[in-house]
């Protein structure tokens, strides 16, 4: 025989061990499961009591499911009783068994007796599906008409749950329930608000799923009027607001107080549905307004049950289209709480406060005229919303003294809101504290905050000085932790300041990176870049007095302020600080990339007030790193030697090649060291070392919109591979006339006045530094490039970010780009081996060879070539020798650049594939420096660059100049419809003068290519 339920209770709690735990569980189950199986009745009661005691316990009790089924159709109340409760723990409303029920259930709502059919009422509110709803939901509605008290509580909570599982049956209940409101007694009139409350959160729900499936825009306000039972509800508040006020002025009721407050949860459920009676209405958020504002001033808070009364009221002001002074109370009412030592009662302050000035913020971004000024609270007076925000500001000391919490969810609140309370004239005060914060925050916070703090500085800024200082402070706090945005930001604002604010800020970087122990890496990139820019304003003195600051608070004793003075340092000094920080082990490779630039440059600012030896010094510095295993540090290396011993006018040969001996330069002459360097290379020298150009961003965002417009259009173009007409052959230059297509609108990828360019267009730049190809992807090439080095590196495409943000200018290139390896060991940065010619080149010029009879392949022997189908391998091999005539193409001559387009077939079997070859001619009595090509083509092209066998173009016609080609192939894939046609713009330096050319090349045969 089984154990009774308090032996089984004894002997858990005998044992020692969850093992011997285990043990007495199983055991009593395996008695439980045979006395199942042999039907024993009698126990059947006493072992479901068992269970639901293992069900506590954590055990296994699925097995005794069908047991309860049977207790529930039992006659006996105490089975009955135990059945009912071991159904609603046991089983769930996923269960299969659950269908045996219906039928004792509808059973037990018929029953005389009251607390038989009050236990099936609570089985349907926990379990009810949605077909036991259907089924059932006459019964429970008979009850919400009963004359006992006792079943209609009951029974308004089993239709709570029906509803909620069958919402189409709302409408039918709606007149009983507003009939239920005039009870008086509690139990019943708490029932009947909640289930208003979930009949009305059930409608809206409902309502918005059948808007979104019939495509009607249904808004959250209008639709709710829409709905009938919303309106029948709606008539309702002034009786819910009669039972409100009735309860305030109610006397002690023994029955239902709680802390001195009259019936607390009766309160508080009538709040929750004022609420949602309320948003969106204003004749009901009038009615209400005043009892509103009763609930405010007379409930007690010295209790939690007037605390959360007080919290819901507060909720329901917010939620309402209440007036201004009950927005403000119930902001003084949060600040209130603020001041309490429960930090439950102050972690929902602040996120109420913040989430009230973050909806806000959201409806004065939509353009609600009744909240046009809550971001900042610059005017004290208006509306609503504005009053709020100026409220919340005299709370401002309070939310600040909370980052000082133990509790990390209360500071984390705490930093949200002061977020929300910054504006034009606290930004100061209100940034030293989260500056302060950001010293003890942890440290994975760090990042987020100093995004934050930028935003905010960006935004609500009083000088440009201040701005600078703000920065730095938090680079020397946490530029470990921030993101390249914030230091990129930060280098954007020195550059763009006065050439006074560019001194302090190179001072104070500088004694940044003396005194930091080298971790904060955000600090050296910006210390060292500006030291490199600007460490001529570090050998002069630099004194500045701030003005007396405007927000020091009324009745402190206002000192004067201290004059910030710096003394003027020796370049040696400089230089001995720079290298100091790259010395250090801890130095990571893109900080000591940054400082080779940084000595490059200090090279150029110190030639004249340095001696020889610091000179000296900084030119072992760059040249360190010529053999290092990092390629970049060694490519800088390289570079920046080369152009400082160009400047001392020390002009380094490279490797003969066939022979011919050139200067990196581009000129000829001996071996060895020459000191005949003119003064173009000079110069250019100079002005690739010279200070780093302003962004404008004016510019950039109006170059932005330009192209989004553009973007937007959706006019016809060229370059768009959609169904177009027929295009015929295109006249060589860009200014088409009549209706004919032209290339204008890809003007805006190479920087000129033109429209927008297509988002069909994609760009195919080929970076040349030292001969290196930089493939990059087909990406919106930016206005101002701030990387761009002084070796014509490509524009490399940012992420989208936020313009608060700033312009990255240390971002990383682009996850596509590649850079081919240099041809051999005696590489040369400056003038690289000429590029591998491609197979497809070398059989044709082969071909003359193979034909002795000079004939060349006419293009119907490719269409002709299926019907030969003797034509034996060996002979298929030759003919595909035998390529098509070269046509030569002009492309452009401009300021003694002549390119000519030497265009052949490398395939005789593919007629859609050609072969570019790009010829640079120099007509001027001078090299050409910094030979860049960008080319773009329409969409039905594809097209790939190889690099040019030089960036430096030799006078033409010279005894050891060899001429610059570059090969481009390209594949049109609508040969026969549309003409090729190319967008080209090239970049070179003539006698020291930067030039940039755009023109569209568009001469091509129609039909071949």
């Amino acid at each position: 025989m089984s154990l009774k339920l308090r032996d089984l209770i004894r002997q858990v709690r005998a044992c020692k061990t969850a093992a011997e735990e285990r043990a007495v569980i199983a055991k009593e189950s395996a008695m439980i499961r045979t006395a199942i199986r042999e039907e024993q009745e009698q126990y059947r009661h006493r072992n479901v009591a068992k269970l639901l005691f293992m069900h506590m316990l954590g055990y296994p009790t699925h097995f005794g499911q069908l047991e309860c089924m049977k207790l529930v159709a039992s006659p006996h109340f105490p089975e009955k009783r135990i059945g009912y409760l071991g159904m609603m723990l046991l089983l769930s409303e996923q269960a299969d068994v659950l269908m045996l029920a219906t039928n004792s259930l509808k059973n037990d709502l018929n029953s005389d007796n009251r607390f038989i059919a009050g236990l099936a009422l609570c089985a349907i509110g926990n379990l009810a599906t949605s077909d036991m709803s259907r089924d059932l939901a006459p019964e429970v509605d008979k009850h919400l008409g009963s004359s006992k008290p006792y079943l209609r509580k009951k029974a308004c909570l089993a239709m709570a749950r029906c509803l909620t599982k069958c919402p189409e049956m709302v409408e039918d209940f709606v007149d009983r329930v507003v009939s239920l409101l005039n009870d008086r007694t509690h139990g019943v009139l708490i029932t009947v608000v909640q289930l208003m409350t979930r009949v009305l959160v059930m409608d809206r729900e409902h309502n918005d799923a059948e808007a979104m499936t019939t495509g009607a825009a249904m808004t959250g306000g209008e639709g709710a009027v829409d709905s009938p039972c919303r309106t029948a509800f709606l008539r309702l508040v002034p009786s819910l607001v009669k039972l409100l006020r009735n309860l305030l002025s109610m006397g002690y009721s023994p029955d239902h107080d709680v802390g001195g407050i009259s019936d607390p949860f009766l309160q508080v459920q009538i709040l929750t549905l004022l609420r949602i009676l309320g948003a969106n209405n204003a004749k009901a958020s009038e009615e209400m307004n005043d009892v509103l504002a009763q609930v405010a001033t007379n409930t007690e808070t010295s209790k939690n049950a007037g605390n959360a009364i007080l919290y819901e009221c507060v909720q329901t002001i917010m939620a309402v289209e209440s007036d201004d002074g009950l927005r403000v109370l119930a902001v003084n009412i949060l600040g209130r709480f603020l001041l309490n030592r429960d930090n439950n009662i102050r972690y929902v302050a602040l996120n109420t406060l913040a989430r009230c000035i973050a909806e806000g913020r959201s409806a004065v971004d939509g353009g609600d005229a009744a909240a046009a000024s809550v971001e900042g609270g610059d005017d004290a007076g208006g509306n609503g919303a504005n009053t709020a925000a100026s409220a919340l500001q005299r709370h401002r000391t309070t939310v600040v003294d909370c980052l000082r919490d133990p509790d990390i969810s209360i500071r984390q609140r705490a930093l949200e809101l002061i977020y929300h309370l910054v504006n034009r004239d606290n930004v100061e005060a209100l940034t030293a504290e989260l500056l302060n914060y950001l010293v003890l925050c942890p440290r994975e916070h760090r990042s987020d905050i100093c995004t934050r703090v930028l935003r905010v500085v960006d935004r609500y800024s009083p000088d440009d000085r201040w701005r600078v200082d703000t920065l730095i402070t938090m680079l020397t706090i946490a530029g470990r932790e921030c993101n390249p945005n914030v230091q990129s930001s930060t280098a954007v604002y020195i550059s763009r300041s006065s050439e006074d604010l560019r001194a302090y800020s190179t001072h104070r970087l500088l004694k940044a990176l003396r005194d930091d122990d080298g971790s904060q890496r955000g600090l050296l990139n910006v210390g060292i870049w500006c030291i490199g820019e600007y460490g001529d304003l570090l050998l002069r003195s630099y004194s500045y007095d701030p003005p007396v600051s405007s927000s020091i608070p009324v009745g402190e004793a206002s000192t004067a302020p201290t004059t910030v003075s710096f003394m003027a340092l020796e370049p040696s000094a400089v230089v001995d600080i720079v290298e100091c920080v790259t010395t250090r082990h801890t130095c990571k490779v893109e900080a000591k990339q940054r400082a080779l630039t940084c000595f490059a440059k200090l090279r150029e600012r110190f030639a004249d007030a340095a001696d020889d030896d610091t000179l000296e010094r900084l030119q072992k510095l760059v040249e360190r790193h010529e053999g290092s295993h990092s390629l970049e540090l060694q490519l800088r290396s390289c570079e920046y030697g080369a152009l400082m011993n160009a400047i001392k006018g020390v002009s380094i040969k490279r490797a003969p090649v066939q022979g011919v001996e050139e200067d990196i330069f581009g000129g000829g002459g001996g071996g060895g060291v020459s000191e005949g360097v003119s003064e173009t290379v000079k110069s250019a020298a100079k002005e690739a070392l010279a200070r780093m150009p302003v962004v404008d961003f004016k510019l950039m965002q109006r170059k932005r919109e330009e192209r989004s417009e553009a973007m937007t259009m959706g006019g016809k173009d060229p370059f768009d591979g959609g169904n177009d007409a027929a295009m015929g052959v295109v006249a060589p230059r860009s200014s088409s006339v009549g209706g004919e297509p032209n290339l204008l609108d890809l003007d805006d990828i190479f920087g000129g006045e033109g429209g927008g360019a297509s988002p069909s267009v994609a760009l195919a730049p080929v970076a040349k530094q030292n001969g290196s190809s930089i493939a990059a992807a087909a990406v919106t090439p930016s206005d101002v490039d701030l990387l761009s080095d002084i070796f014509s590196m490509p524009p490399v495409a940012a992420p989208a970010a936020p313009a608060s943000a700033g312009f990255d200018m240390f971002s990383q290139p682009a996850a596509g780009a590649t850079m081919a390896p240099p041809f051999g060991n005696n590489y040369n940065i400056f003038s690289p081996q000429p590029a591998a010619p491609s197979p497809a080149a070398s059989m044709s010029s082969s071909a003359g060879v193979i034909d002795i009879f000079g004939a060349t392949a006419p293009a119907a022997m490719s269409v002709a070539a299926p019907l030969q189908a003797s034509i034996t391998p060996a002979a298929s091999m030759a003919s595909v020798g035998s390529t098509s005539s070269e046509v030569t193409v002009p492309g452009f001559s401009h300021q003694g650049l002549t390119v000519e387009f030497q265009c052949t077939k490398p395939d005789t079997w593919n007629k859609q594939n050609s072969v570019l070859i790009a010829k640079f001619i120099n007509t001027t009595d001078a090299p050409l420096y910094g030979l860049h090509l960008q080319v773009a083509v329409p969409k039905y092209v594809t097209m790939e660059m190889k690099p040019p066998t030089s960036t430096t173009v030799p006078v033409s016609g010279g005894s050891s100049a060899k001429g610059v080609t570059q090969t481009i192939s390209v594949t049109n894939t609508m040969l026969g419809t549309k003409n090729l046609m190319l967008k080209v713009k090239a970049s070179f330096t003539s006698k020291g003068t930067k030039v940039d050319h755009t023109t569209t090349c568009s001469g091509f045969p129609a039909g071949q290519y």
